[in-house]
């Protein structure tokens, strides 16, 4: 099952910093990641069917934060296909919630299940990808300077891997289009080294950005 986009269709990506990619800095408000790579190539292989693309994500949100804002980022520019990369942040709160409270899988699922069903109500085209920790060596900063060394990712792996599972079953749910990006990433790393593609285990190098966009454009038709 594919993915068509006709002429003038609008086509939103959101989510936390893997999808913001420093947005509000660049000339088309797409950012320096996985989205511009992906506007890019469609455009140089569909010049005859131009796309309205957008990118509301901001850097460090969580489900509860893309919830509290979803109806002007999201539901009033009515796009044709959603595309949301979030997860990262509402797990491993130990290092990254200053409250330092741990978010359940049951609270994450159910805030996310909010977020898709007002858009799989008006029939628009979802793409989730999990959420994704690589298994990086030594200590790394994160945040506010936080360091996270081998002990806190491995409690952070703990705590997101039942919401990785979450999302999957949310795509079955919604029947959306899912980029099994955790899975994709780990047999990447063994191949070479997990710093080859996120430097911190969690955002992307260019060459990690590269990957999700070519798994993204695999979806379209």
């Amino acid at each position: 099952m594919t993915i068509t986009l006709r002429p003038g269709s609008t086509v939103m990506f959101t989510g936390d910093s893997i999808t913001d990619g420093l947005r509000l800095e660049s000339a088309d408000g797409l950012g320096f990641g996985y989205p511009p790579r992906i506007a890019g190539e469609w455009a140089r292989r569909h010049p005859d069917r131009p796309v309205t693309w957008l990118n509301t994500a901001r850097a460090g949100d969580k489900v509860s934060d893309l919830e509290a804002r979803w109806q002007t980022d999201v539901l009033d520019a009515r796009p044709d296909v959603l595309s949301i990369l979030v997860g990262v942040n509402d797990a491993g709160s130990h290092t990254l919630d200053p409250d330092g409270r741990v978010i359940p899988a049951e609270e994450f699922e159910a805030g996310y299940d909010r977020l898709l069903a007002p858009l799989a109500e008006a029939g628009t085209e979802l793409i989730l990808i999990e959420p994704f920790l690589l298994p990086i060596h030594g200590v790394v900063e994160a945040g506010d300077a936080v360091r996270i060394g081998e002990r806190e990712r491995a409690a952070w792996r703990t705590d997101l891997d039942p919401k990785i599972q979450a999302v999957r079953t949310l795509a079955r749910t919604y029947g959306a289009h899912l980029i099994a990006a955790d899975g994709m990433f780990a047999e990447l790393a063994a191949t070479t080294t997990p710093e080859h593609w996120a430097a911190d285990g969690v955002h992307p190098t260019p060459a990690g950005h590269a990957v999700l966009a070519a798994a993204w454009l695999r979806l379209l038709a």
